[in-house]
């Protein structure tokens, strides 16, 4: 099953959460705003592949930050996507452990779990 993390009012998320529906792939939603995110949630996704791709820069929540959080990284930044999970770029698809691909794009995400785009 796949879990896709992400925030309720996205409307990528949603159009996400549609595009899994209509092709009948098992999934689940995490609201990260809502139900959160563990520290070591996080910490195993910046292990991933897709570590560079987990900050969302084009987000409301970015354009607000000061130039030194930007900067952040390692612990700060950590503590900084904990505390605002609106800087994640979603949704987050998962499966298990294993952080499957970061936004959604449906070309992608269909070779990724062999159904049709």
């Amino acid at each position: 099953m796949i879990t896709v993390f992400g925030i309720r009012q996205c409307d990528t998320c949603r159009k996400a959460l549609k595009w899994l529906e209509a092709r009948g792939v098992a999934h689940q939603f995490h609201d990260l705003r809502a139900d959160g995110l563990t520290r070591e949630q996080l910490r195993h996704w910046q292990g991933s592949p897709f570590a560079a791709q987990l900050v969302n820069k084009r987000s409301t929540s970015w354009r607000g930050l000061t130039d030194q959080q930007r900067s952040a990284s390692g612990a700060e930044l950590e503590a900084l996507l904990l505390a605002t999970p609106t800087l994640i770029k979603r949704p987050l698809f998962v499966q298990g452990e294993t952080l499957l691909a970061v936004g959604f794009k449906p070309q992608e995400l269909a070779d990724l779990l062999a159904v049709t785009a």
